[in-house]
């Protein structure tokens, strides 16, 4: 036991990396995707090359966002599908601006916070019929293609429709992902017959087919938008969770829309940061931001505990924020402006003390996942920055019979303390994890980007920001770094920290760093597939090409043409 601790000890002394490379940081995979007419980077690499296709034949970047996203729904079921939510933030050239789209689902109708109360439930469960909320996702397509598409639908879904028919070889982590979800999810009806392969999760390499979600995918590109919410898929949708005890039913559906709504911003170092306001947790990454601007974050350098403890206590400080206040918006008053102010943040950054790690932390007062990530840029200078997500593995464990795809759990995420923001309510949206991210430049695009992965994610955010504005990393690297997770119980379902929480750190940090941030206070654990997973594509206007990364801690690519 002792050789084995000096092993461990040993390790974390070294610096890892991840090969030699004669150019950038050490620690980075590869070099940026470098093209001039358009790129796409995403989590499978067949699903880029699908969004490669469709902007070659003349779509655009929405169009070949949807059709890459409907191609990852079927690849990489661990994350996402049709039967899940979606946003977006979207740059037009020619209207130089920026849209942002809520495509996420309410809780049904008949579902009333007295039910959990009488059945002595504390908490919403993860899986089974109880958490399903309206699936978003295709209703999300159908309003960035109305809006702003070019091709029609049977041209941007044949792709996904055809790998689906014919098959394709699984991937590297999502047999592993598979492999485990097998195991939650195969005491549910269909999910065998649906996922495995002669009753066995599929392997690296073996050609998966689902032709049932083939058919469903022909149903949308036929009947559009109410060739899913209405009709026969949403009939067997609600007929099936209402028949395994859950409250889904074909009018919720039928009357699911999305929203269009401003994304908010701050600024930092002079770069406009861009994310969606809730029911989404995006502005945490904007109020982490604002709290470390006035500090020099630059000189403490990458990977130094003076740097990994500042940002630490911001994050306590602004998700204290989001497990107070964070909910949908057309149930609460939620003083978006004033949480992403420079003020509110002046008046909270004396918190940060810079030695010790804070044990406990409160929501400011007011005065007034797992998931994908996709980005695509075209000919034209638009660019889509989309997440889209079941939530928690692949989501509540409840697939349709014969329509190939599993429904969401989002629902867990309501809290049933009758005097939270995101308190349990019918017909509301609950708490969303998932945020696409954009940077904007002297008022032109510059980065669209995202980064999976839960509470991971405007963690995230902030991280890649500041790899790439305080130290000036480029595309590629800022996402390959070594990241920073942050972990406690204080979250938007309830729960308090009163421990400091947990501090994660990814491979790559020097062991000295850690040695200070104990004596700081903080508990520092290691764990592993935890860090989040990330794509972006940047426009370089001087130059006018485009950049593209994807990271190698998942199965993705970037490319470009």
């Amino acid at each position: 036991m002792k050789k084995i601790f000096c092993l461990i000890v040993l390790s974390l002394s070294l610096q890892f990396y991840s090969q030699d490379r004669i150019t950038g940081e050490l620690f980075s995979t590869r070099s940026e995707i470098i093209a001039e007419n358009g790129m796409v980077a995403t989590s499978h690499p067949l699903a880029t090359q699908i969004g490669i296709d469709i902007l070659k034949k003349g779509g655009n970047a929405v169009d070949a966002a949807i059709a890459a996203n409907a191609a990852i729904g079927l690849m990489e079921p661990t994350g996402n599908g049709i039967g899940g939510d979606l946003f977006a933030i979207i740059w037009i050239e020619n209207n130089k601006k920026l849209y942002g789209l809520n495509a996420s689902g309410r809780s049904p109708k008949n579902l009333k916070l007295e039910y959990f109360k009488n059945n002595g439930f504390s908490k919403i469960p993860a899986y089974g019929p109880l958490p399903v909320s309206v699936p978003g996702c295709v209703d999300g397509w159908f309003e960035m293609h109305e809006k702003f598409g070019s091709l029609n639908m049977k041209q941007i879904l044949k792709p996904a429709i055809n790998y689906a028919e014919n098959g394709f070889p699984v991937s590297e982590l999502v047999s592993y992902y598979l492999g485990i979800s097998a195991k939650n999810f195969g005491k549910y009806p269909n999910f065998n017959e649906t996922y495995l392969i002669n009753g066995f999760s599929p392997k690296k390499g073996q050609i998966f087919k689902n032709k049932d979600l083939a058919n469903t995918l022909k149903i949308i590109s036929d009947k559009g938008r109410s060739g899913f919410y209405e009709g026969k898929i949403a009939k067997i949708m609600s007929d099936f969770i209402i028949d395994q005890g859950g409250f889904l039913s074909y009018e919720d559906l039928k009357n699911h829309k999305s929203d269009w709504i401003e994304p908010v911003s701050t600024n930092y170092r002079g770069y406009d940061v861009w994310e969606l306001p809730p029911n989404g947790q995006g502005i945490a990454a904007l109020q982490i931001l604002n709290l470390l601007e006035k500090f020099d974050i630059k000189s403490m350098g990458f990977g130094s505990a003076e740097y990994i403890h500042h940002f630490v206590e911001a994050k306590k400080i602004a998700f204290a924020d989001r497990a107070k206040y964070y909910a949908d918006m057309d149930f609460n008053d939620i003083p978006v402006d004033f949480l992403i102010s420079k003020e509110y943040a002046d008046k909270r950054r004396d918190e940060i003390k810079p030695t010790r790690a804070a044990r406990s932390v409160k929501a400011g007062e007011i005065e007034n996942g797992d998931t994908i990530y996709l980005t695509v840029a075209d000919k034209d200078g638009n660019m889509v920055s989309l997440i889209q997500s079941n939530y928690r593995g692949m989501g509540s464990g409840m697939v349709p019979p014969g329509l190939g795809f599993m429904l969401q759990d989002r629902g867990e995420l309501f809290s049933l303390d009758e005097d939270h923001y995101n308190v349990y309510e019918p017909e509301k949206r609950p708490f969303h994890t998932i945020i696409p991210a954009f940077i904007t430049k002297d008022n032109k695009p510059y980065i669209s980007f995202g980064l999976m992965g839960g509470a991971m994610q405007p963690q995230g955010h902030a991280q890649i920001v500041i790899n790439l504005i305080d130290f000036g990393m480029n595309l590629q690297e800022a996402g390959d770094a070594p990241r920073i997770r942050h972990v406690s119980n204080q979250q938007p379902t309830g729960g308090e920290m009163f421990d400091g929480g947990e501090l994660s750190l990814e491979s790559g940090f020097d062991y000295k760093e850690i040695r200070k941030l104990m004596k700081f206070g903080h508990k520092v654990i290691f764990s592993l597939g935890s860090f989040g997973g990330y794509q972006a594509i940047m426009y370089d206007d001087e130059l006018g090409v485009y950049f593209g990364a994807s990271e190698s801690r998942k199965d993705g690519s970037a490319m470009g043409y």
